[in-house]
């Protein structure tokens, strides 16, 4: 009986420490993604928890965190098996954010960039006023609204988790449509689309002198080391060499990077030499945070720099919807936390159809808009500078110059210059659950 009980007591330990090395770390991060998703969903995007909750929660294991929020403190805390407890505050001007273990937040000890909507008598996508009907003689208008149609619903009646697509024709919105819940009001996370943000703000700071592709010795705690080496270029690009895991399957770089760091610079910085400048293309959330931290660098003080992205690309473009968070230590997430509605979304990829110039002002260096779109070394011509595209022939259907902003769960938007277009998708299926050649294609073939 002694042997059974010692035995027993032995398996226990040895399913406690299974538990502790395998599970128990994980339940930081899920309660931390749950409470930050809702938060900011709730406060941001003014979408209810359990809108939330079934929708963009839905993901594996996310059912293991219950979520309570505190409306007057703008806060949700979220527990994962009763164990783990994770609480995400909202802050006016900077969106939500995890508050790291063992810390806590004041409401009044963060900045928020100072916004200036200027008032314009223009029809969109420069201004506020209603388009003017046009009709264009090559559109096949009801070819183009199937094609939009069936990227909620197919034929076979498959529902596809689209909550959004718009498609915008010679500056002209030719077709629009949302699911329910959801109008061109509402406010869109763009996860990775955000990355093309980032890149631009680099552009405009490119174009009015403050910055070089060639740039390098980047930081300080580089400039003892070969990391001197790396250039904006190769930031830009994914290309640095720097070692970085990037895997939402399981506890990763990134995802210990977003829900437990306080400073989401921080990681990639510190990363060493897994590979060679322009040689070692991998992808990396880090790597734009780290850029977010560049961008931080180059100016006198935090709020001159939380300023900048909007007064001089963000609300100079007019996508006054749109919110980047920060994270604890004031830096804008530049590699996943951006909102914004959808023809808000479209305007950042009109500024890049007409090649960086914004009704008659130009934004950014035509040769800017070159390098954001020209494949770096080893990305088989899927990757440029923070954008996706298809010079490598991914999408056979879809004409070699389109280039996109691509974010989690298909969020996309894409710009094809040589068909004048920009269309935009949001949803919760990726491409692994919708056909983007078929579904591109489609509208192509609509309009010529």
């Amino acid at each position: 009986m002694k042997r059974l009980i010692k035995f027993l007591a032995f398996l226990i330990l040895i399913v406690v420490a299974y538990f502790a090395y395998t599970t128990y770390p994980k339940l930081d991060i899920l309660s931390g993604f749950s409470s930050k998703s809702v938060a900011s969903h709730l406060f941001i995007a003014e979408r209810s928890q359990e809108t939330t909750e079934k929708g963009d929660n839905d993901i594996p294991s996310m059912n293991l965190a219950k979520n309570k929020v505190n409306d007057i403190e703008k806060s949700v805390s979220s527990t994962t098996l009763g164990i783990k407890t994770r609480k995400a505050i909202f802050r006016r001007g900077v969106g939500a954010v995890v508050v790291p273990i063992n810390a806590t937040i004041k409401q009044e000890t963060y900045l928020a960039p100072n916004r200036e909507k200027t008032p314009s008598n223009l029809a969109y996508p420069y201004g506020d006023l209603p388009q003017k009907d046009t009709i264009f003689s090559n559109i096949d208008y009801k070819a183009l609204m199937t094609s939009v149609d069936d990227a909620f619903v197919d034929t076979e009646l498959v529902e596809k988790k689209t909550r959004s697509v718009l498609v915008i024709y010679k500056d002209q919105v030719v077709a629009e449509k949302y699911t329910n819940g959801f109008d061109e009001k509402s406010l869109l996370l763009g996860w990775s689309m955000t990355k093309s943000v980032t890149s631009g703000v680099l552009g405009v700071m490119e174009k009015q002198g403050m910055v070089d592709l060639n740039d390098n010795n980047l930081f300080k705690e580089w400039e003892n080391d070969d990391r001197k080496n790396i250039s904006l270029a190769n930031l830009l690009n994914m290309n640095s060499g720097l070692e970085w895991e990037e895997d939402y399957s399981k506890i990763c770089d990134a995802t210990k990077m977003l829900f437990l760091d306080s400073d989401m610079s921080t990681m990639q910085l510190e990363k060493s030499f897994v590979g060679t400048p322009n040689n070692s293309w991998n992808y990396s959330s880090g790597t734009t945070n780290l850029l977010s931290r560049y961008i931080r660098n180059q100016f006198k003080s935090h709020k001159e720099y939380l300023d900048f992205w909007y007064s001089d690309l963000i609300d100079k473009i007019g996508m006054y919807s749109m919110l980047i968070e920060t994270d604890y230590s004031g830096n804008y997430v530049g590699s996943s936390y951006g909102w914004a509605t959808a023809r808000d979304w479209a305007k950042f990829g009109l500024l890049y159809l007409h090649n960086g110039n914004w009704n008659g002002e130009q934004i950014l260096n035509p040769s800017w808009v070159d390098f954001t779109k020209k494949p770096t070394n080893g990305s088989k011509g899927v990757y440029g500078g923070h954008f996706w595209m298809n010079a490598g022939g991914k999408y056979p259907d879809v004409p070699k110059d389109m280039f996109s902003c691509n974010g989690f769960q298909g969020q996309r938007l894409y710009i094809i210059p040589s068909k004048d277009l920009v269309v935009l998708r949001t949803g919760l299926r990726g491409e692994s659950d919708f056909d983007v050649n078929q579904f591109l294609s489609n509208i192509i073939s609509s309009i010529e």
